[in-house]
């Protein structure tokens, strides 16, 4: 798995057994590898609103199968195993363009989405079939294409007698609703806006820094409560779910509104400014569109954003609004390495894809029915 994040490569190995809540996840380790920094200018261009050439496209689409094929090589070898000992990869590719909503193109309405590495090389590199390209197929029956994190969230983390959340805070922040007992047509999910992405775009920007580690920096700044109201005015947090964003529009249109609206403020305030952000609209799509139906028990964090203290402090904050306080801890506390859940996500997937399961959630991604994703290539 490589995310909007844009910082590197997760992998993921394990033995799985089974489908649905009765899949079992045994004796999985992983490891995570940094993009050279070539490599992720290369695809930042890709991803970003600037055209870039079909021929760089097409030569980034294999060369970041090597790389992927590369790791886990690296990550097998490196746990004194062998490539060939595994049956199956699975892999989500690069987001380079995810475009959900419907617009007219050449007289037929469509939505499109676009991932790149591609599959077939990455079979042919590690002798090992591979299931890649998962979102087309939930937007071929009317979805999203996305969040795909909720099915692994419905199999790892229902409960029989709580209301559970899973919040992953990637560079996309994703909320996923498990009632108690749930049957996948009861799960709710949605990316609910920004995760980290602004925050590391300033960083970046102001600093010359990959991140804001453990939420130092804004700790320091001041929020600029005026800014941060303007900005949850965005007419995508109060659009209703099913809805899915990403880069294209979070690092680009969203990310210069910003910006232009706030003046001069310091490096700090515009940090804190923009970790209030995620905050608040991750706090604003819970109230909104879930609080009414499902109060949780337990909020289960993941992603790089789980190691933001000051991120979680803030999220602590508004979810103890109301009484009673909801149970926040990280999914490591439930034997998923929140580093690693997205990876280990695709993992499932593919394993369920490769045995005939649908994992797409339709209450989640809005599909018309259930759907088998991906492509399975083999060497």
């Amino acid at each position: 798995m490589s995310g909007t994040s844009l910082d590197g490569i997760d992998v993921a190995i394990a033995t799985l057994e089974g489908h649905g809540r009765s899949l079992s996840i045994k004796n999985w380790y992983g490891a995570t590898y940094s993009f050279t920094e070539e490599l992720r200018n290369a695809l930042k261009r890709a991803a970003s609103q600037e055209s870039i050439s079909v021929v760089e496209l097409s030569q980034l689409n294999v060369r970041l199968a090597h790389e992927y094929a590369q790791t886990v090589r690296y990550t097998v070898e490196a746990h004194g195993e062998k490539v060939d000992q595994l049956d199956l990869v699975g892999c989500h590719g690069q987001t380079i363009r995810h475009l959900p909503d419907q617009v007219m193109v050449a007289g037929k309405e469509i939505s499109s989405t676009l991932q790149i590495g591609d599959p077939s090389t990455i079979a042919q590199l590690l002798g090992v079939p591979v299931v890649g390209d998962f979102r087309m197929a939930d937007m071929a029956c009317g979805g999203q294409g996305a969040p795909l994190v909720p099915y692994f969230d419905y199999v790892i983390f229902t409960h029989d007698t709580e209301t559970r959340g899973c919040l992953n805070i990637g560079g996309v922040a994703n909320l996923t609703i498990l009632p108690p007992n749930a049957g996948t047509e009861q799960v709710c999910g949605f990316d609910t806006g920004p995760g980290n992405m602004i925050m590391d775009t300033l960083c970046r920007r102001c600093l010359n820094l990959p991140f804001d580690e453990g939420g130092r920096i804004a700790k320091s700044g001041t929020v600029n409560e005026r800014l941060l109201s303007e900005l949850l005015c965005d007419p995508y947090f109060s659009a209703a779910p099913p809805k899915s964003t990403g880069r294209e529009y979070l690092s680009h249109a969203f990310l210069q509104r910003f910006l232009d609206h706030a003046g001069q403020m310091s490096s700090e305030d515009l940090i804190a400014t923009a970790t209030a952000l995620t905050a608040a609209s991750i706090w604003q799509a819970y109230e909104s569109f879930i609080q009414p139906t499902h109060s949780l028990d337990r909020l289960i964090l993941s992603g790089g954003g789980a190691h933001n203290r000051t991120l979680i402090d803030l999220l602590g904050d508004y979810f103890a609004q109301g009484g009673t306080p909801v149970l926040m801890e990280t999914s490591d506390l439930h034997g998923v390495d929140s580093d690693g859940k997205e990876a280990l996500c695709f993992a499932v997937l593919a394993h369920e894809s490769a045995n005939g399961i649908p994992t797409n959630i339709p209450s989640v991604t809005g599909a018309a029915r259930p759907a088998v994703l991906g492509k399975l290539c083999v060497p």
